[in-house]
């Protein structure tokens, strides 16, 4: 494989602490360990209306949604963290995937999730660890034709899991994240090769 696998580290989530970035973070230097480039994005710096067809019909998709089409598509994957609402996904998060699932001109259909291997990962003060976001993200993914790995990490207690640094001080988790950034690596290649 010529090029280095090209990743999006992101979190489902708005909050500036939120720990869910910070666990996206820690997987992310699993994976530029086993020689991807990736790229860290905060959807704050992408603020997008929630989807209106009409409205996108009548001016046509925002800017940051054009943005994020072509660092989506431009990706061989993603490293994600969901946050857990009410037992789902983020408003924030669905809203992003509703956006990128929108045609744009010049890009096949699905372009942003079609072939994309995904890890999951969700953190939380509580002690499921945000889990039961992560089935309805997996299924709205695989929908859309992403390749979400099966393993995943659901940390609980989420506000005394990171250390000063930013890592995991469980090196069990710690090993985990950092895996779950390995795993996207090792099947892009794969699948590249």
């Amino acid at each position: 494989m010529a090029s280095k696998p090209k990743l999006l580290a992101f979190a489902g989530s708005l909050r500036k602490e939120s720990v869910n970035k910070k666990l996206v973070q820690v997987a992310a230097k699993g994976a530029e360990q086993a020689g991807a480039e990736v790229t860290f994005i905060d959807l704050v710096d992408y603020p997008l209306p929630i989807l209106n067809q009409d409205d996108e019909q009548a001016n046509g998709a925002p800017e940051n949604a054009k943005k994020l089409h072509q660092l989506f598509a431009e990706s061989d994957g993603f490293l994600l963290a969901s946050p857990e609402y009410n037992g789902g996904l983020s408003a924030a998060l669905k809203n992003l995937i509703d956006w990128l699932s929108r045609p744009s001109s010049g890009e096949p259909a699905l372009a942003s999730f079609q072939g994309k291997v995904v890890s999951l990962m969700s953190a939380s003060p509580g002690g499921l660890g945000g889990i039961r976001a992560l089935p309805n993200v997996r299924f709205i993914l695989d929908g859309l034709g992403c390749i979400t790995l099966p393993k995943q990490l659901a940390l609980s207690k989420a506000y005394e899991a990171f250390d000063d640094q930013g890592g995991l001080v469980n090196n069990v988790h710690q090993e985990t994240a950092l895996k779950l950034g390995r795993n996207v690596v090792e099947m892009v290649k794969k699948l590249k090769d």
